[in-house]
């Protein structure tokens, strides 16, 4: 994959898969969250929330960083 143009797109996809993750993330903790009668699983759902939204802050602009200094 010698191609430009195609590694760029590439890594797009990538980041956009990982956002779609972790919105996935805590869209099931929320659900966790809102299902739940105990305070276990509340507080479960509540960290999973607080780390899906952490990883959706943070790992996209870590790969972006990463990969534009690999010039």
């Amino acid at each position: 994959m010698t191609d430009p143009d195609a590694l760029a797109r590439r890594r797009y996809y990538i980041i956009r898969a990982v956002e779609i993750s972790g919105v996935a993330g805590a869209i099931f903790g929320l659900v966790l969250m809102g299902r739940s009668d105990l305070l276990p699983p509340r507080i479960l759902g509540f960290a999973i929330v607080l780390s899906a939204m952490a990883m959706i802050a943070t790992v996209p602009r870590g790969l972006a960083q990463k990969w534009r200094s690999d010039r």
